[in-house]
């Protein structure tokens, strides 16, 4: 603080005036000196300047403080918002992230089963070349067909067994695993039979437990009012991998040879199983170092487990199922629909290609027309039959409707067409397209049954009747090739007993279906 002291030399001057003093005896006169008080004007002038100049600074101090604080806080805002901004980037990403649990387990399930059908059909067209190039009849490319279905029946039961031990989602990555690594080695053993055929029980084997570990997900994690959507979504993925497979197979095997289809959809499949591992890989870490943290905990669930998958065989109440008249029902559809919708998967291709004269590129693009077809109807279906549900009417009356269209529209399509009605190739084609395509719902019918009548054991119930509906696939495969070296006829040896399973199916599923939730372990 600027201080002003004034001094007699520099800052002022003194006029001073005399006075006399009279001295007479009673009066005192006093004469003394005046000061007149003058500042000078320069230094005047000079002091205000210095005072000036000194609150100026101190002023201009305060406003350079006061610029800095504004920076900084502008500067930490901007800090802040590229925070929050990059904190919601990465809350957003990946755009899968914020979905609801079982959304996520939904998606990649019908991922999944998009690339089993992928897999499942490349030989249906690629045993046309290979049937050239090895000199098989048909007898013999319905011999390697089957194969398939023989590891796919071995492993339905205990895919079931171990989804309901170790949870859908694991059964079905390692299912997805075993079948893509064995479909990438086809082309290399395919001029030795039995490794060939072994490659395909594999592949079967694979892809056989990944319904039940699939049912296991729907049925512990999607409500009853979500299911026929969620069930029609995921396994509606066959036929969009049918669609795919069928499409991108042809021009595969014209430009790159039919060993083509077997390297790009298998490795298709080993991609799918390391995106899994990268999508759970937060939970998984976390869940590796919370029991690496603590060795004997790790031990003891280790041991836990096993305890359970060794008691787990007996808790299963097998004599109440086989007891249940229902279940009966559900075993006996599942092996009348998988007769025809193996045997039509497997051969309708060389049908396409010998009765209607087509090339394998044409016939390829005439067999993706029924699962193209189906994906619209599956969702059709599911949404017909939540939409009954949720307004009341029972789930057994919604199965049973969706079910007697999925077996009825099939069979009277193919009766029209093994029928010597005079009708146009093209024209069989659309009624064909038509039945299989109905067949899908299906999915709103016998495979929505096994979540309805018991959650706890849904994947076990699917892999009994998957097990029994795995026989057509070995049995009838087979069966049409060899009765059609005998009889030359496609209507004998593919329509003729797929109409009577369909029939007999619908008859079976009328009288003795129920969605009824059964508590089979009471009953055991």
């Amino acid at each position: 603080m600027a201080r002003l002291t004034l001094r007699p030399d520099n800052s002022c001057f003194f006029s001073h005036i005399q006075r006399a003093y009279s001295h007479t005896p009673f009066t005192r006169t006093t004469s003394f000196q005046r000061f007149h008080f003058h500042l000078s004007p320069s230094n005047h002038t000079l002091r205000l300047r210095i005072v000036s100049s000194s609150q100026q600074n101190a002023k201009e101090t305060q406003r350079v403080s006061m610029a800095k604080a504004k920076a900084k806080v502008l500067t930490d805002l901007q800090v802040e918002e590229m925070e929050k901004q990059h904190e919601t980037l990465s809350w957003n990403w990946p755009p899968w992230k914020n979905l609801p649990q079982r959304y996520k387990l939904i998606g990649t399930t019908s991922l999944a089963f998009v690339i089993c059908n992928m897999d499942k059909v490349n030989l249906s067209i690629a045993i046309i070349p290979m049937s050239h190039q090895f000199g098989w009849n048909s007898t013999t490319a319905g011999l390697v067909q089957s194969s398939f279905f023989w590891g796919y029946a071995l492993s339905q039961l205990p895919g079931g067994w171990l989804a309901k031990i170790f949870g859908g989602g694991t059964v079905l990555e390692v299912g997805v695993l075993i079948w893509s690594v064995a479909t990438a080695f086809v082309p290399f053993i395919s001029g030795y039979m039995p490794g060939l055929l072994l490659s395909r029980v594999l592949v079967g084997i694979g892809e056989g437990v990944s319904p039940s570990a699939a049912t296991d997900l729907i049925a512990r994690s999607i409500p009853l009012e979500e299911r026929s959507r969620a069930v029609a979504f995921v396994f509606g993925g066959l036929s969009v991998g049918s669609v795919m497979g069928l499409l991108l197979a042809p021009p595969l095997i014209q430009n790159l040879g039919w060993e083509s289809v077997f390297y790009i959809f298998g490795l298709l499949g080993i991609a799918w199983f390391l995106g899994f591992q990268v999508l759970e890989g937060g939970e998984t870490q976390l869940n590796a170092e919370s029991l690496s943290s603590d060795q004997d905990t790790m031990t003891q669930s280790w041991k836990t487990s096993l305890r359970e998958l060794n008691g787990s065989l007996k808790e299963v109440p097998w004599k109440a199922f086989f007891q249940n008249r229902a279940v009966w029902a559900m075993i006996y559809a599942h092996f009348c629909g998988s007769w025809g919708h193996y045997n039509c998967l497997s051969w309708l291709p060389t049908f396409f290609s010998e009765e209607l004269n087509l090339n394998l590129t044409e016939a390829a693009w005439v067999s993706i027309l029924p699962p193209l077809a189906s994906i619209f109807v599956t969702g059709l279906a599911a949404q017909l039959a939540d939409n009954l549900i949720s307004r009341g009417v029972e789930a057994t009356v919604v199965r049973k409707i969706c079910q007697s269209i999925a077996f009825l529209s099939p069979a009277i399509c193919m009766t029209l067409s093994s029928l010597d009605l005079g009708l146009p190739p093209w024209e069989i084609v659309g009624i064909l397209t038509s039945g299989l395509a109905l067949s899908s719902f299906a999915l709103s019918g016998l495979y929505c049954t096994h979540q309805d009548m018991s959650p706890e054991y849904a994947s076990i119930l699917l892999g009994i009747t998957n097990t029994v509906g795995a026989v057509p696939g070995i049995v009838g495969v087979a069966l049409t090739g060899y009765l059609l070296d005998s009889t030359h006829s496609w209507s004998i040896s593919l329509f003729a007993p797929s109409i009577f399973f369909y029939v007999t199916g619908t008859i079976v599923w009328l009288a003795f279906a129920s969605s009824k939730p059964q508590s089979f372990s009471e009953l055991n």
